[in-house]
């Protein structure tokens, strides 16, 4: 079989890491990098010796599968003319500005046969991967995302930016839509909402209390999941999944004893792991593990949950 050509779109902070994954890849063909800056695409085609190009107009017929990490507001019209070009498609999370943008994409990719895969890197942690094995049914998640302030994201609310990561895992988790939202949150830094908590309840009874923050001291990642035999703790940062288990039935007046299972995992490299995920599915033919679906329902909810907490409702 011949190798894909490969190409990244958007030679940016997430882009250029897109581009070191392939140019580091045996099984693919890296053509380049896309970028409408001369002084990004000098920049990557120095580290890594790739043609640059300044318009994604010019990988049709050069490529078969690309990654597009330009501005959110841009992935709809890049995504749409490279799957109309019949080129597969990684697309960073969130999969587009809204809804419609992104059930436009879907239907292009299912019309042209193509992959349309959503960047949601959290899905290939080895403690996520690890722990998903072990959930069953979950009646309580609770996850926490903090990180230091940065400037860089802060174009969009802390929700579309961090907290839309774990809206991701848990509607992942829960295969369930959701019935309620609560929701509320401030801007601190920035005109945008910085610090946001939702509380999300699904139709099969589960419900996740989901917090998200851009201006805390610490990093923080954490997920916790309660189920009617296990209660769950995945350290999605340092790649550490404890287990604790119901204990077996003691004799009276007998203390249980609980079952404490802990697992660490190498920190490896989920977005090499996303990225060769993405080529199996072009390759095999087969769905992407991050669905355009997955995307459009993620970003549903992260948008519904930013208009609860938006600076022109009672919670901003």
């Amino acid at each position: 079989m011949a190798r894909l050509r490969c190409a990244v779109i958007g030679g940016g902070y997430l882009g250029r890491f897109h581009a070191q994954k392939y140019a580091g890849l045996a099984r693919c063909e890296f053509v380049g990098v896309v970028d409408p800056d001369a002084a990004a695409r000098a920049r990557l085609a120095a580290e890594l010796g790739v043609a640059t190009f300044a318009d994604h107009r010019e990988l049709p017929g050069r490529v078969d599968a690309v990654s597009v990490a330009t501005p959110t507001v841009t992935h709809c019209a890049v995504t749409s003319e490279l799957l109309a070009a019949g080129i597969h498609v990684l697309v960073e999370k969130p999969i587009a500005a809204a809804a419609a943008e992104a059930t436009a994409m879907i239907e292009l990719a299912r019309r042209h046969r193509r992959v349309l895969q959503v960047g949601h890197l959290e899905r290939f942690n080895p403690a996520v991967v690890a722990a998903t094995s072990e959930i069953r049914a979950p009646r309580f998640i609770e996850s926490s995302r903090l990180a230091p302030f940065r400037p860089r994201g802060t174009d969009v609310s802390v929700v579309l930016d961090l907290m839309i990561h774990d809206i991701d895992l848990i509607s992942h988790l829960v295969h369930a839509p959701v019935t309620a939202i609560d929701a509320a949150g401030a801007p601190v830094f920035t005109d945008a909402i910085d610090i946001a908590n939702a509380r999300l309840r699904f139709a099969n009874g589960c419900v996740a209390n989901v917090t998200a923050s851009r201006i805390s001291l610490k990093t923080e990642r954490k997920l916790r999941v309660f189920q009617t035999d296990a209660y769950l703790s995945v350290d999605l940062q340092q790649k550490l999944l404890t287990v604790v288990r119901r204990p077996a039935p003691t004799a009276a007046g007998e203390l249980p004893k609980v079952d404490v299972e802990e697992q660490s995992f190498d920190q490896g490299d989920a977005l090499l792991a996303e990225i060769e995920s993405f080529l199996d599915a072009v390759e095999q033919d087969r769905p992407p593990v991050v669905s355009g679906e997955d995307g459009l329902r993620a970003l549903e909810l992260a948008t519904r949950i930013a208009e609860l907490v938006g600076p022109s409702s009672p919670a901003g």
